[in-house]
């Protein structure tokens, strides 16, 4: 049958062999699709190894300069380094102060100015009379009752409460302006402002709550400012305890010690640097 067949091609018998090979070693498979496959496959790898760079003699770590070494490795990897920052500069953050009267906030914001970091105190405006050694447009906004609600209705103000019988919020240019310069913007607000912040912002912010190292403690401290009657003082320590029911709303919180103020200020400054090294940065909303 070979003799009347005529002369039959060693190629053919090659890949006659090769068909039978595979099918008897791998019989579940038809020998059509597995010999497709198989070229294919021969195919890919031929075009892998075109794409891969040609090798580059990489120079002796101790014998090259940097520039040369440095070029070599770019050229072996077929792709240039990168001088594009890792991360993202971090963005500037809202920082939100709250806590009950008598606990050392304006002692506390006092030191943080002196820091030297880049932040901006946003002053809050109020309508309740200026108290010895306040500075208008430092310590607060003082305007009368009348301009305050003139702000509201304009829109000026980011959140406004009525606090002890006067008004008191936060405007939302100085924000703003602070932001778009690169600086934090801190704000002191009571319990209520803190939470309405919260709303309005949500996790866009920074919320802080500071805290005395006691109950026992902070009545000292409002007893000690004598600035208050015993009437006004009953009230204060009933909303102290009120507004300490409100720390779980915080993202953090800093115990204010007497004596201590130095381990306050520390810990505040060590919440700016650890939200400034989140992998999410918060993204003020305003």
């Amino acid at each position: 049958m070979w003799m009347s067949s005529g002369i039959y091609s060693v190629s053919q018998c090659s890949c006659s062999m090769f068909r039978r090979l595979l099918c008897t070693t791998l019989p579940l498979i038809p020998s059509k699709t597995l010999t497709q496959t198989a070229i294919r496959s021969f195919s890919s790898s031929r075009m892998g190894d075109a794409k891969r760079p040609s090798p580059v003699p990489i120079p002796t770590l101790e014998k090259a300069h940097r520039a040369d070494l440095l070029r070599a490795l770019e050229a072996s990897l077929g792709t240039p380094f990168s001088s594009e920052p890792l991360s993202p500069n971090p963005s500037p953050l809202i920082i939100v102060i709250s806590g009950p009267s008598g606990v050392g906030k304006d002692s506390l914001i006092a030191r943080l100015r002196e820091s030297g970091r880049a932040l901006h105190f946003v002053v809050t405006a109020t309508s309740r009379p200026r108290r010895p050694g306040e500075v208008h447009g430092k310590d607060y906004l003082f305007v009368s009752k009348e301009e305050f609600l003139s702000m509201v209705h304009r829109d000026e103000l980011l959140e406004y409460a009525l606090v002890y019988g006067d008004y008191k919020g936060v405007p939302k240019q100085q924000i703003r302006e602070a932001l778009a310069k690169g600086s934090d913007a801190v704000l002191r607000v009571d319990i209520q402002g803190a939470a309405t912040l919260r709303k309005a912002l949500g996790g866009s912010a920074v919320f802080v709550f500071v805290a005395a190292e006691s109950e026992m403690a902070l009545v000292e401290r409002l007893v000690d400012r004598k600035t208050e009657t015993v009437e006004s003082l009953l009230v204060r320590i009933g909303t102290a305890r009120e507004e300490m029911k409100h720390v779980k709303n915080f993202d953090y919180v800093v115990v204010n010690a007497k004596g201590e103020l130095d381990s306050a200020v520390k810990l505040m400054e060590s919440i700016i640097d650890a939200e400034k090294a989140r992998v999410s940065q918060r993204n003020p909303l305003l």
